[in-house]
């Protein structure tokens, strides 16, 4: 029993000493080209932030086509205040939904980015302006591309107003 007791610091000791030696970079925000989940993350935030841009110019034109082929297959998004849209054929049927409102204006910008291996998060700020009446919208976005057949898609995008709901009257 003595035996025991004596042993408990030392692996506690042990477990902290390697945890704290581990070397977990796969979330780093640090530039990195050795290891298979270390990646170039400024060359990897210039070809998504392209690829925002396209997205963003596709709403703009109308092109759901261009904007559908950008997610996974089995993508998931999560617009506020509705149930999650799951696969790449009910989010083209959101997307068309999106496009009628006529979209004038969408921009994304990219505050923060981070990622590692087939994993990259994108998060930041939107502005996109729509309808007739020209309705301005700003708010935020968080988009998880995932690498798929060699091409970097989103796996799964969620974005919300900066716009306070209004009380139910």
């Amino acid at each position: 029993m003595k035996q025991s007791f004596f042993c408990l610091p030392a692996l506690v000791v042990t477990l902290f000493t390697l945890v704290g030696c581990s070397d977990n970079k796969i979330y780093s925000n640090t530039v990195s080209k050795t290891g298979a989940a270390n990646i170039d993350l400024v060359a990897m935030k210039k070809l998504i932030e392209d690829n925002n841009s396209r997205f963003t110019k596709a709403h703009v034109a109308g092109d759901n086509a261009v904007i559908n082929n950008m997610f996974t297959e089995d993508a998931k998004v999560l617009p506020p205040e509705s149930q999650p849209v799951i696969g790449r054929s009910a989010i083209a049927k959101l997307t068309k939904q999106y496009i009628e409102y006529g979209i004038t204006e969408f921009r994304e910008e990219s505050t923060d980015f981070y990622g590692g291996g087939d994993i990259l998060i994108d998060q930041g700020n939107y502005l996109m302006v729509y309808g007739k009446d020209k309705t301005r919208e700003t708010g935020k976005y968080v988009n998880i591309w995932k690498k798929e057949g060699g091409t970097w898609k989103i796996y799964s995008n969620i974005w919300n107003t900066n716009t306070p709901a209004t009380p139910a009257k």
